[in-house]
């Protein structure tokens, strides 16, 4: 349900979006930039979701907490979302950890990269603060969440996904009662407790957390004073307010945003190189379950200003084509196949090649005579010519990261020691 603009809570409040963590499952896709900072469905970022949320939920003050290799992901921010005005009373924060508490301390766990910002977040003057983490791709309204977070008189209002009971053991789990209180909240339980009158199911956490600002800024200051506290808040601020006070669980079927020919509540987290290649792909379906066309609630990303994708070449085995596929701008289809594959800006193909179910990133290259199937390039990769990958998946693992779906992880690193090795 929309309100109107000057009755929304979302004024009152800001996002505090945690984009610090490497995302180690994704292996070399990180080892340049963060998981927040990773490419995403052609243009954006995965960052970008979580903004886009925020700013189209009506928030206007947002902060960004970075740590891990973040220069890739400050540039995106310092390029993408700079539109905020602060004659307006807009801000978006970039916050890297730069021990402003101690010359040794950086963000010391997620509920920290909050306390070392309190002064900050109260220069904000808000009254709610909505926690987010910065590295899954969904859309959602959370000022449908802030109003039932006042409306309960929660002391936390927790996002939730329901997910098949055994599959929730990666996260952190709730248990509740049928007014959605929340119980008990398990870290990656072996048994997972199933909701009420659906034990198939269980509530697992979106790392989404609504609180009162004057709440939490009391509890992080005496988290900061414990010194058994690994300061986090799933591990031991949740966990806390669950036995102490009054935690509530927000579903996230409640607030997803369904638009398109889909219905379905669409979250993902990308977090592995099979997951993230699917959900690039998946978006070349004829109807795919996350609409990224949608102008209502689009997805505010960086603009580069580049030309048109341009496909050259028509004669057999030499035909610039792509099927089912999403190309971005300034690609050049030279005289290549291209099949339910995403490549995103710059990428650059040449005659006698074929790309099947590839996710190329920005300004990679595929030379002559190459065939890629169920691959991820890296951001600028140069594919030498005649490379044949995907079909033999023990000459894959020699010189590629291959994953346990037989996905495979190109990078240039690995294209330069195999061609070292094999002296070409």
């Amino acid at each position: 349900m929309r309100h109107p603009q000057t009755d929304r809570l979302s004024r009152r409040a800001m996002a505090f979006v945690l984009a610090g963590g490497r995302g180690s499952r994704l292996k070399e896709l990180t080892d340049l930039r963060a998981k927040p900072a990773v490419y995403f469905g052609g243009k954006t970022r995965i960052i970008d979701f979580a903004l886009s949320n925020a700013f189209n939920s009506g928030i206007r003050k947002m902060a960004v907490a970075t740590q891990y290799k973040a220069h890739s992901l400050i540039r995106h921010l310092q390029r993408g979302w700079t539109f905020f005005r602060a004659e307006r009373n807009e801000y978006l924060d970039i916050l890297p950890a730069s021990q402003r508490v101690s010359e040794n301390k950086w963000y010391m766990g997620t509920a920290d990269a909050v306390t070392q910002n309190i002064d900050i977040v109260d220069s904000y003057g808000v009254d709610f603060i909505v926690v987010l983490a910065g590295d899954h791709v969904y859309k959602m309204d959370y000022e449908v969440m802030l109003r039932e977070h006042v409306e309960s008189g929660a002391d936390v209002t927790i996002g939730c996904l329901t997910v098949p009971r055994m599959d929730a053991t990666a996260f952190g789990v709730m248990k509740i009662d049928e007014a959605k209180r929340v119980l008990e909240f398990l870290e990656k339980p072996k048994d997972p407790p199933g909701m009420p009158g659906d034990p198939d199911h269980a509530l697992a956490s979106m790392g989404i957390y609504v609180f009162s600002w004057p709440f939490l800024r009391d509890l992080l200051i005496r988290d900061a004073e414990d010194p058994n506290s690994s300061h986090d808040f799933g591990t031991d601020l949740i966990p806390e307010i669950v036995k102490n006070g009054r935690a509530m669980a927000h579903f996230f079927t409640d607030s997803a945003v369904c638009t398109g020919a889909s219905p379905k509540p669409y979250w993902r987290d990308v977090g592995t190189i099979d997951a993230f290649h699917q959900a690039n792909i998946d978006l070349t379906d004829f109807i795919p379950e996350l609409d990224i066309y949608d102008t209502d609630w689009p997805i505010w990303t960086y603009g580069e200003i580049v030309p048109p994708a341009k496909f050259i070449h028509d004669e057999d085995g030499r035909r610039g084509s792509a099927i089912s596929s999403m190309v971005s701008g300034a690609c050049i289809i030279s005289g290549t196949e291209v099949r339910e594959s995403l490549l995103f800006t710059g990428v650059r193909t040449h005659s006698y090649s074929m790309l099947d179910r590839v996710v190329a990133l920005p300004y990679a290259q595929v030379n002559r005579h190459a065939r890629l199937s169920s691959v991820v390039l890296d951001r600028g990769v140069d594919v030498p010519a005649g490379l044949v990958v995907g079909e033999d998946p023990v000459e894959d693992a020699r010189w590629f990261r291959v994953s346990e779906g037989g996905v495979v992880l190109i990078t240039q690193p690995m294209l330069d020691a195999r061609a070292a090795a094999l002296g070409t």
